[in-house]
């Protein structure tokens, strides 16, 4: 349903007085990307719209499942932020690898998970929907994974605006990763700044190796923690949201060698706030 703005608002006000939909189904349909203005994804709820502007509700029959790419080989969706890639021991259900089974139930084809994002990070989400594939890639997966890809909007303007974070990480028994330079497993971390402001800066991070929330703590560890992000650093969260994102994976076809590239834009509300 695609609705023509005639004033000034912020969207999630105009979204109230236009579609009569409680406000929480509108504050969902914002979360998992049913909200488009001007063709372009919307997640934040006091997004200026100003007349003359389109506001489009997408009302997908599962909402959660945003795919980038499928063929008989793959399906790779943009997980939300807030959606775990597998099941946990409190939850089985909501999760991305239980939405894309439903998704493929009628196709009678099922997904395999060969790698996880954090809950609380969106973006490239790949699935395989063969077994073979599965153990190719899970055994092989540092060989054939050529370059994994993050935008992380962090706190402060960072200097120097690009360098590696060398060191080794370990999980206490808290459950939280913690920096050494002698135990633990080895962490390699590449940062370069894209745009910042006075108060926050954007970085485009690619991984060498791929431990369990590197990113957010060496970013932390620098000095410069990523927005949200309550359990390393404690910054401010102006977004609502972990600001964290898988925007590229490329990777060689174990068996056919071919190279393949997905993407995924970076969530509106990144950008805006480096706008402000």
């Amino acid at each position: 349903m695609k609705y023509n703005v005639d004033y000034d608002s912020e969207l999630l006000t105009f979204l109230l007085d236009v579609t009569h939909q409680k406000r929480t189904f509108l504050k969902n349909a914002l979360k998992y990307n049913c909200i488009l203005v001007n063709q372009n994804v919307i997640t934040q709820f006091d997004y200026r719209i100003k007349k003359g502007d389109i506001v489009e509700l997408i009302q997908k029959k599962n909402h959660l499942l945003n795919i980038i790419y499928e063929d008989n080989e793959f399906i790779v969706i943009n997980k939300p932020c807030g959606l775990l890639s597998e099941q946990t021991s409190t939850e089985s259900r909501k999760t991305a690898i239980q939405y894309v089974n439903d998704y493929l139930y009628k196709k009678r084809q099922r997904a395999y998970l060969v790698h996880r994002l954090d809950q609380y990070t969106s973006g490239v989400l790949m699935f395989v929907k063969r077994k073979d594939l599965y153990n190719l890639f899970t055994h092989n997966w540092n060989h054939l994974i050529k370059n994994r890809g993050y935008i992380a909007i962090v706190e402060g303007k960072i200097k120097p605006e690009s360098g590696m974070i060398d060191t080794y990480l370990y999980e206490s028994k808290s459950q939280i990763v913690k920096v050494s330079y002698s135990k633990g497993k080895h962490a390699i971390t590449h940062y370069k700044t894209v745009q910042s402001n006075k108060r926050f800066s954007m970085l485009e991070i690619h991984l060498e190796t791929g431990r369990k929330n590197q990113i957010r703590v060496h970013l932390n560890h620098i000095g410069y923690p990523v927005i949200g992000d309550d359990k390393y650093g404690h910054p401010s969260n102006p977004i609502n949201r972990l600001g964290l994102h898988a925007h590229l994976l490329e990777f060689e076809h174990p068996i056919t060698h071919k190279f393949y590239s997905f993407r995924c834009n970076q969530p509106e509300e990144f950008n805006l706030l480096l706008r402000k």
